[in-house]
C-alpha cells in the first residue's frame, strides 16, 4: 500500500518582490557584509580566526595521507629501490610513467630501471602507482610545487625523482600501517 499522496502546486504565483530577486540579493549582501566586517575586526585587533597561510614564508604541514608528486625511493648507495617490474607503469591511468628496464651484468635475473620517466604534466596524483608497487619504490611525496613554462620541463627523469628513504620515512610508515589494516 503506497504512502500518502502529496499534491505539488506547480503553478503557484510569485509576487513581484520575489520575482525581482531583491530579497535573495539582500540576504547575499548581508552574509558578505557580515564576513567582511568580522574579518576586518580580526585584522584590526590582531586576533584573526580565519586560516590564512602567507605561502612563500609559511608552509602548511600536510597529513601523512597527502598525495603530492610521485618520487622514487633511493637506497643508501643512491641507487633506486625499483626493480623495473612495470606494475606502476601498467597501473597508471594516464600513462605518464615510462620505464626502460635493464639487467645487471653480474646477476642476469635482477633487473633495474635504465630509464624511469614521469610526465608530471599528465600525472593526476592518484597514487595508483604507489599502491601497485611491491617494493615500496615509488611513493607520493609532500612536494606540490611542480610548475614549468613548457611541457618538456615537466618530464622528470630517474635522477630528478630519486629521494633518499630517510626523507620519506613518514610516508613509508603510513603505507605500512595501511597495508596492515
Amino acid at each position: 500500500m503506497p504512502g500518502q499522496v502529496i499534491r505539488v502546486r506547480r503553478r503557484e504565483r510569485l509576487g513581484w518582490l520575489e520575482r525581482s530577486y531583491l530579497p535573495m540579493l539582500g540576504k547575499g549582501l548581508a552574509v558578505t557584509a557580515r564576513h567582511f566586517f568580522r574579518n576586518l575586526r580580526g585584522f584590526a585587533t590582531g586576533r584573526r580566526r580565519d586560516f590564512v597561510v602567507q605561502f612563500p614564508e609559511e608552509r602548511v604541514e600536510h597529513p601523512q595521507a597527502f598525495r603530492g608528486m610521485p618520487v622514487l625511493v633511493a637506497l643508501d648507495d643512491g641507487a633506486p629501490r625499483c626493480v623495473a617490474c612495470g606494475l606502476c607503469e601498467f597501473a597508471c591511468p594516464t600513462d605518464c610513467i615510462e620505464i626502460v628496464s635493464g639487467e645487471l651484468p653480474d646477476d642476469p635475473i635482477e633487473r633495474f630501471p635504465e630509464r624511469f620517466d614521469i610526465d608530471l604534466a599528465r600525472c593526476m596524483f592518484c597514487g595508483l602507482c604507489e599502491e601497485s608497487c611491491p617494493e615500496e619504490a615509488i611513493v607520493m611525496s609532500p612536494a606540490v610545487e611542480t610548475a614549468g613554462f613548457d611541457r618538456a620541463s615537466m618530464r622528470y627523469s630517474k635522477e630528478q625523482l630519486l629521494v633518499p628513504a630517510q626523507m620519506l620515512e613518514d610516508r613509508l610508515a603510513f603505507l605500512r600501517r595501511e597495508y596492515e589494516r
